[in-house]
């Protein structure tokens, strides 16, 4: 009779924690504002190859890879890259000394539309959906005199505004 009686009286302890037990709650509020934003987030090299007389049209590609928050209306605009002289439609690469490869950058496959820096006017423009875009930059060393033997160059600058 004690073993039921210890047995019946920890068990009603048990219930009566139990039952006696209170809980309270609250609530807090999660938040994150979004504000318009775009990024590059790559931008290829362009390589026309070698060659050695520069007798016809030598093509090449590259890719400009920009991300922005979706709805983002933007604009990519590329410069005249740092040749002496060159313009956004008669881009140059410097070799040693002052000799020069002229060369343009199109935004279309047929180049025929110059890729250059002035918004509205001849950069290419969109409105974002949040995902990243890709952009083909299509470029050409046309047939022109040929200089010296060696290596030429030049650096463009992509500018995204938003």
């Amino acid at each position: 009779m004690t073993r039921l009686l210890v047995g019946f009286s920890a068990l009603f302890t048990v219930f009566a924690t139990t039952a006696l037990a209170q809980t309270a709650t609250s609530q807090f509020n999660v938040q994150m504002t979004i504000t318009a934003d775009c990024q590059i987030s790559s931008a290829s090299n362009l390589s026309f190859g070698s060659t050695g007389v520069i007798g016809s049209n030598r093509d090449a590609t590259s890719s400009i890879v920009v991300q922005c928050t979706n709805g983002t209306a933007y604009n990519i605009g590329l410069n005249e890259g740092l040749g002496s002289g060159a313009t956004t439609s008669a881009r140059k690469m410097t070799g040693s000394g002052a000799a020069t490869i002229g060369y343009s950058l199109y935004t279309d496959t047929s180049r025929s539309s110059i890729w250059g820096n002035t918004v509205g006017s001849n950069t290419v423009s969109s409105n974002c959906t949040g995902s990243a875009q890709t952009y083909t930059v299509y470029g050409r060393v046309s047939a022109q005199t040929t200089p010296a033997p060696g290596s030429y160059a030049d650096t463009v600058t992509v500018t995204l505004t938003y």
